[in-house]
């Protein structure tokens, strides 16, 4: 069986509702306790990272299945202006927003897999995917 959620981010509930479905789907697949809750952390960045500066985008959850092993890949899209510099997005301690800076380089931390394909102008996609251990 394959889910797949979609979730438009338009304003802050929607913020928590893409935190919401990461967190059921997460419990779904039979997550433990602890990479629940760094899913949904992780949801929670991706989603707030699109309201801030995209403004509107969506989050897609999808289950995994492949070779005996599940998972969950979380895919953040906008159509935003896009990152000028990802590496410099990657460094602990940067921020734009006047943050803290732990958001993208938390969220890589926290999954398994993370890639980021923006272009300045043109959007963002990120993808992370995380494997039930």
């Amino acid at each position: 069986m394959l889910d797949t959620i979609i979730v438009n981010i338009h304003s802050e509930q929607d913020i928590v509702d893409a935190r919401q479905h990461g967190k059921r789907l997460s419990k779904k697949l039979k997550f433990s306790t602890i990479n629940q809750i760094r899913i949904t952390t992780a949801v929670s960045e991706l989603a707030r990272n699109i309201y801030l500066y995209a403004g509107k985008g969506k989050i897609t959850f999808e289950s995994l299945f492949k070779q005996q092993k599940s998972g969950i890949k979380i895919i953040a899209s906008d159509q935003g202006p896009g990152i000028k510099e990802v590496r410099k997005v990657l460094e602990d301690g940067y921020s734009t927003s006047g943050g803290l800076g732990m958001g993208l380089p938390g969220v890589k931390r926290l999954m398994d897999e993370f890639i980021i394909d923006s272009h300045d102008g043109a959007g963002t996609t990120i993808t992370a995917v995380k494997w039930v251990q």
